[in-house]
């Protein structure tokens, strides 16, 4: 991809997650950016293919990070705090408006988001608790289609402004909170025992 592409994308990004997506004109994109309107075009033909592409490309980049992540994971629950470490990362400065001007202003980016929701994360969700059963650190007991799906459900209701209103609670504070929960969930007592031995280490590494 043209490098000046991947800047526009980069740059284009971080302004809508900051300030949202609706509020940012074409204009305003373009003085933030430091090039004219016409470089913007050049690329992408309005600001519904901008935002469409820089899901696309975010999809992208969490299956590589996941990815790596997963690699370099001691076990099922050091990969699930590292991932969770790489989400909080992305959402702590989030603007609580992003999903709302999604779903209501772009529906094929937020067709593309749910899609990677409810089929990477949750195929995600589902390895990890297979590998944490097979590596006897979670419930053997647990049927790990069911408990897949519930954890996308309640990553999903991190985001929910009727259920955690943004004006009491952050969204990296909640979903660090609902990781924990599910967490605890699945594993045994060896997990748990690796849980309360490795929590600060991992969370803070």
């Amino acid at each position: 991809m043209d490098n000046k592409k991947l800047e526009i994308l980069h740059k284009s990004s971080q302004t809508f997650m900051r300030f949202g997506i609706k509020s940012v004109t074409m204009d305003d994109l373009a003085k933030e950016l430091g090039v004219s309107k016409k470089t913007i075009y050049h690329y992408f033909k309005d600001k519904n293919d901008l935002v469409t592409q820089i899901i696309l490309a975010k999809t992208q980049e969490d299956k590589f990070e996941c990815k790596d992540v997963r690699e370099k994971s001691e076990n099922a629950i050091d990969e699930m705090f590292g991932i969770s470490k790489m989400v909080i990362s992305k959402i702590s400065t989030l603007n609580p408006t992003v999903f709302n001007d999604l779903q209501k202003y772009h529906p094929k980016a937020w067709s593309i988001m749910n899609e990677h929701r409810w089929e990477f994360v949750y195929e995600s969700f589902l390895q990890n608790i297979k590998r944490g059963i097979s590596e006897g650190i979670y419930r053997e007991g647990i049927n790990p289609e069911i408990i897949a799906r519930t954890n996308v459900s309640m990553t999903d209701m991190v985001f929910n402004g009727n259920t955690f209103p943004t004006t009491i609670f952050k969204y990296d504070q909640v979903f660090e909170e609902v990781f924990r929960f599910q967490i605890h969930g699945m594993a045994n007592g060896k997990g748990l025992k690796f849980l309360l031995s490795n929590y600060n280490k991992i969370k803070n590494a």
